[in-house]
């Protein structure tokens, strides 16, 4: 069962929610629930089926089977009251290029029934939220990839919805475009409830305190970042060993394969990795052991794995 707070109140509900094209079931039988505030992470690869489960959440496409809800109100019986519990920012957003971004957010606050006043406040302190004041005149013709993308998002919270939904905002970006936009959703944590879909493991790693895994339309897993890698972690310790007391005194290698709670050690150059069977044992005797060979670290890390290693290993 998904490993998810249910104490919250739910922001984003599911059940069975599947779709079929043909021969291909794209979505089989997702049964979801996100609770209010998370940044949910949801990867898969491309083809997965994260964008058939963002346009069947949001309404912009019929489910063969299931039902979905947003902030209690049902998306997939086309109720018109749907709209306002979510934004939405597709893969490849699409604006106007002889706009400005002011232009654009009166224009979609239009679009919301928003009267003159309300448009312009909401679209000052979305611009400001996201970074784009200074840009607010320009045209967004003129705009940078990472610009368009907070663009994007700004038009997708004008409306002050519970919750927001990103699709793969990331992919098209340069490295600086992604950290802007990554920064950009680290703050809206505890505002908004995020559902991020994302084939970039490191970015999900990054921001999201849950993480959901699909693959072939089933859905693997959903669990809390932190206790997902704890429950896959590795108990090794790589040490790094400064140069100066190298090489290691084949004294410490023999005592240390003689503890009962090691397992076994690699050395490659000046990197000692052990593997070891009780954490806490090795916390209290490994350090005063290496201080006995006067053993001088530049580091001492317990390795544990990345969403990358637990995905390969989940969806092989």
């Amino acid at each position: 069962m998904p490993d998810v707070d249910t104490e919250r109140p739910l922001a984003i509900r599911c059940e069975n929610l599947s779709r079929t094209y043909g021969d291909v079931q794209a979505l089989k039988s997702l049964n979801l629930t996100i609770p209010a505030g998370a940044i949910f992470g949801f990867l898969g690869r491309n083809g997965a089926g994260k964008t058939t489960t963002i346009r069947l959440l949001t309404g912009l496409a019929r489910p063969s089977n299931g039902r979905a809800w947003i902030n209690g109100i049902e998306t997939t019986r086309a109720d018109s009251a749907a709209r306002a519990q979510f934004g939405y920012l597709p893969q490849d957003p699409a604006f106007y290029t002889w706009m400005t971004p002011l232009d654009y957010l009166d224009y979609v606050g239009r679009l919301f029934q928003m009267d003159g006043r309300t448009r312009q406040k909401r679209s000052t302190d979305m611009l400001a939220l996201v970074g784009l004041e200074e840009a607010a005149k320009r045209q967004i013709g003129g705009f940078s990839g990472g610009m368009v993308q907070r663009l994007g998002i700004a038009q997708a919270l004008l409306h002050e919805p519970p919750v927001l939904f990103l699709d793969e905002p990331t992919s098209a970006l340069d490295p600086a475009g992604r950290y802007e936009v990554l920064e950009l959703i680290s703050t809206l944590r505890g505002r908004v409830t995020v559902f991020l879909s994302s084939h970039i493991l490191a970015d999900v790693e990054r921001v999201c305190d849950t993480v959901g895994i699909i693959h072939k339309g089933d859905l693997l897993l959903v669990q809390e970042r932190e206790a997902l890698l704890a429950q896959y972690a590795t108990n090794i310790i790589a040490l790094e060993i400064d140069r100066t007391t190298l090489p290691l005194p084949e004294t410490l290698l023999t005592q240390l394969m003689a503890q009962p709670w090691v397992l076994g050690t690699t050395q490659e150059d000046n990197i000692l990795r052990i593997t070891v069977s009780d954490v806490s044992a090795a916390k209290r005797a490994l350090l005063p052991l290496l201080a006995t060979h006067d053993i001088v670290l530049n580091r001492y890390e317990w390795i544990r794995p990345s969403l990358e290693d637990i995905f390969l290993q989940i969806s092989e």
